[in-house]
């Protein structure tokens, strides 16, 4: 089991933003545009204050856990991700057509990992609007049971580059060296 906790960042940061919607209105009663300030620190409070109020998420074996609420990975039917990661913000399908946001509060590693975790652990779920096995690089063998047949390798060199390897390559093959010293010269 892996536990994703809220990070504890945001509750202070919440207390400060607080104390500065205090000030900001403290100065709008001489200076009204400071009401504005007042009211967009206010704003950041309530929402660091929501972040911090999230609940854990726990990764099991059979099932995703969010706060009290458990779910099979076999009921999740699409993974979405918004793009958001720090805050990570995941929208996921569940079977019935049911939605959840999930928003996890926690620093970028922690974010990126429960991602994964989600869009491994989703065995049966659309991620991204991909199936899983093809999300993966999993995807399951053509029709006949045949493989696809490799993809061509793109030539590393240009051919005149080719030519000259294979001719260094001939000559010390025949010569064992590739500097041009002349044998009759060595002592």
């Amino acid at each position: 089991m892996t536990r994703y906790s809220p990070s504890r960042h945001y509750v202070p940061a919440g207390w400060i933003a607080l104390c500065l919607t205090a000030f900001s209105a403290w100065c709008a009663t001489w200076w009204l545009p400071a009401a504005i300030a007042a009211g967009l620190f206010l704003a950041s409070a309530a929402a660091l204050f929501f972040l911090s109020s999230r609940p854990p998420i726990e990764i099991h074996e059979a099932k995703l856990v969010v706060g009290r609420r458990a779910i099979a990975w076999t009921d999740i039917r699409r993974v979405d991700h918004t793009g958001w990661v720090s805050p990570l913000i995941v929208h996921l399908t569940l079977a019935g057509a049911a939605r959840l946001t999930l928003v996890y509060p926690g620093d970028l590693d922690s974010a990126n990992s429960l991602l994964r975790q989600l869009r491994r652990n989703a065995n049966e779920a659309l991620l991204d609007g991909v199936p899983h096995r093809r999300f993966w690089g999993d995807a399951p063998p053509a029709a006949g049971g045949r493989r696809n047949p490799a993809s061509p390798r793109s030539p590393l060199l240009r051919p005149e580059d080719e030519a000259e390897v294979e001719r260094l390559y001939q000559r010390l093959k025949t010569v064992g060296r590739l500097d041009r010293k002349d044998p009759a010269g060595e002592k």
